[in-house]
């Protein structure tokens, strides 16, 4: 597992920021496209079948199925810089750090204007702490 300190993690931050912006906006298309899908299959239903614009419904599957791929290459490059994606909702990201020998996790939320937060594993986002100056301080050894 990665390990970063505050300054390794907030110098990921624009990247992270522009990469977690395509994942929640994505999100919500998603969850539109999803919605308009089923409420089709309702009408459908109800109607006992119904007259369908095959193009206008093929447009709206490949907008979702590349809007899906867009989502999971967004996230799958957040993790494959080695920080976790915790809520696409809210748009949180956790950051494994280690401090005198204990792996703890630098907590940003999207919209934050920087990583002010920790928690430790077990405590998640409801057990945030504002980042003291021995997480501050922290530098890495030297490999």
């Amino acid at each position: 597992m990665k390990t970063f300190t505050l300054d390794e993690a907030e110098s990921l931050l624009p990247v992270l920021e522009s990469l977690l912006r395509t994942s929640i906006e994505g999100k919500k298309v998603i969850e539109s496209l999803e919605e308009e899908y089923n409420e089709f299959r309702h009408r459908v239903f109800l109607n006992g079948g119904m007259t369908l614009d095959i193009r206008e419904a093929s447009r709206k599957r490949a907008t979702y199925d590349k809007t899906v791929q867009q989502v999971r290459d967004a996230v799958a490059e957040i993790h494959a810089i080695g920080v976790q994606v915790k809520d696409l909702d809210i748009g949180l990201l956790d950051f494994p750090c280690e401090i005198d020998g204990e792996t703890i996790l630098l907590c940003w939320k999207y919209g934050e204007k920087g990583i002010a937060f920790y928690h430790s594993l077990e405590a998640g986002f409801a057990g945030r702490q504002p980042i003291n100056d021995r997480i501050r301080n922290q530098r890495k050894d030297p490999q």
